[in-house]
């Protein structure tokens, strides 16, 4: 089944201790789409400027993703410049100019409203509600949200669970949200406005899943380096999703398996800068990783006597 995701594409500037990158691909759609179409169909909708380097988007053109949802405005692209010092699960913002983005209205083509699966991605909580008014019944609605939206439009967040079947956020974000300091309290808070799963990203230290009557960890998947970490989370959303609509399945076991697709996914995007690794990466390699993980969380129950 196909994936439907509403989002920045942007183009991005970054540093961290092992480098630079220029005006490379960035954006939430972009990073979910990258990871997401090694597993399913994807398309996008979001805005660029005249200025975007439009080509640069054919390998993922490539690869299925369809970017007829993708309007061009005249004006400058969104554009992000951001530093990465040795904490590399914080970044330094130095420069945000939204361009044509800060008129985006998503507008869903007739032959998208119909996706089965929607990811929000992180955009203003008002414009992610328009969104919900143009599609049909999709089977699974996911969200994404960010500390801005939460402090500038806390009532449009609120309003926005009661639409949503899952929610992912990370845990300063679940924190400033619920105003509770305790992360299973947070998702508590949450779900009892309307998303039956939340997913509290930690960066580095995993992820968690909840739900009303369970709790799932994943680790991040331990790698010698980490590159670049923006975008990991769409990277992993990415994943997520894209397992769950490649699979059709929403038992809560499949979900788990999906959590660690998401983690996979989100650790080779850190591998370098913008989705560079997530356009190299081959599904052999996704499947080894997959089998690492396993052995990386499995265990031998063994009760004393």
């Amino acid at each position: 089944m196909s994936v439907l995701v509403v989002g920045s594409v942007a183009l991005d500037s970054v540093e961290t201790p092992f480098g630079k990158a220029d005006d490379v691909l960035g954006g939430s759609a972009t990073f979910f789409s990258a990871s997401a179409s090694h597993l399913t169909k994807v398309s996008v909708v979001g805005v660029i400027g005249s200025d975007y380097p439009v080509a640069k988007l054919d390998p993922l053109k490539k690869r299925g993703v369809d970017f007829s949802g993708l309007e061009r405005a005249e004006g400058t692209s969104f554009r992000w410049r951001g530093r990465y010092r040795h904490d590399l699960n914080s970044a330094e913002t130095l420069e945000t100019h939204l361009g044509v983005f800060s008129h985006f209205s998503p507008k869903i083509p007739d032959k998208l409203r119909s996706s089965p699966y929607l990811f929000l991605a992180n955009i203003d909580p008002r414009l992610q509600l328009d969104v919900l008014q143009q599609v049909k019944k999709p089977k699974l609605v996911a969200c994404d949200t960010m500390n801005f939206w939460i402090q500038s439009r806390r009532a449009d967040v609120l309003a926005l669970l009661e639409h949503v079947d899952l929610v992912t956020l990370n845990d300063s974000e679940a924190r400033q949200l619920t105003e509770k300091v305790n992360l299973v309290q947070a998702a508590q808070w949450i779900m009892a406005r309307g998303p039956r799963h939340v997913i509290i990203k930690k960066g580095e230290h995993g992820a968690f899943m909840f739900t009303e009557k369970s709790i799932f960890f994943a680790p991040a998947f331990p790698l010698e380096s980490v590159f670049d970490p923006t975008g990991a989370g769409d990277a992993f959303a990415g994943g997520f999703i894209g397992y769950l609509a490649a699979t059709g399945d929403l038992s809560e076991a499949n979900m788990r398996r999906a959590v660690i697709y998401g983690s996979v996914m989100g650790s080779f995007a850190v591998e370098k800068f913008s989705i560079e690794r997530l356009m190299t990466v081959t599904r052999a390699e996704i499947d080894q990783r997959m089998r690492d993980m396993r052995r990386l969380v499995a265990f031998e129950e063994e009760l004393p006597a």
